[in-house]
């Protein structure tokens, strides 16, 4: 087998692996979306499709986790491109969890469905739409192998980390506040920390991209884990 057919056969497979996390980075995306308009909206509906996607995210997963295996085993990869597998791992297992706390928001919106919310959901919204442009940030850094997005996403989670302090401060005061405030007080504690997590998660994929271009791993360089 000549050395130029095995690098064309490793080069399909790192484009296999590349086009996995940017279908499952959109799939887990849009849970997300669903996930937190199901709460906003009070939609189960929307809750019921962030459930039905789950399965797809579990065979993407378990599919890209096999064929990371199978490179390394078959195609015994320099330093380099054995970084970016290992960075595809890492960002598949960072998705599907992504993915998991998106159906614990679907899950959670449920108990707000007979009153709403205790508290205006205008700061929920922009938490969210920060933590969603981490994600896409996190999966166009991936793609363009920019180490860039890093420390930008550091700060971005940093604003994401006070909303849910202060959001979470609100809603135990509200929840002291009156018996009838409880269940759906913490129902939406539970659905602001899975909110964060997701927040974590696109920080930890900016993150492999430093490791996998530079060889430096942030996370336990100063960086810190995110989740």
């Amino acid at each position: 087998m000549s050395q130029e057919y095995t690098h064309r056969q490793f080069d399909t497979d790192i484009d296999a692996l590349r086009s996995a996390v940017t279908m499952m980075g959109a799939l887990v995306e849009r849970q997300f979306v669903r996930a937190v308009d199901a709460v906003r909206l009070r939609a189960p509906g929307l809750a019921a499709q962030v459930l039905a996607d789950e399965q797809k995210v579990n065979q993407l997963h378990v599919e890209s986790d096999l064929r990371c295996n199978q490179t390394i085993a078959r195609r015994q990869p320099i330093a380099i491109d054995l970084r970016e597998i290992i960075a595809v791992i890492h960002t598949i297992n960072d998705l599907e969890r992504i993915g998991d706390e998106a159906k614990k928001i679907a899950l959670k919106s449920r108990a707000l469905q007979p009153a709403g919310p205790p508290i205006a959901m205008d700061r929920i919204e922009r938490m969210s739409a920060l933590v969603c442009g981490m994600l896409d940030a996190a999966i166009d850094a991936f793609v363009r192998h920019d180490t860039r997005v890093a420390a930008l996403l550091d700060d971005r989670d940093d604003e994401v980390d006070a909303l849910r302090d202060e959001l979470v401060a609100e809603l135990m005061a509200r929840m002291s506040a009156g018996p009838q405030a409880v269940s759906p007080g913490l129902a939406l504690i539970f659905i602001v920390q899975s909110i964060e997590r997701v927040g974590d998660h696109a920080k930890n994929i900016a993150e492999y991209v430093v490791n996998m271009v530079e060889g430096i791993d942030l996370r336990h360089a100063g960086g810190g884990p995110g989740a």
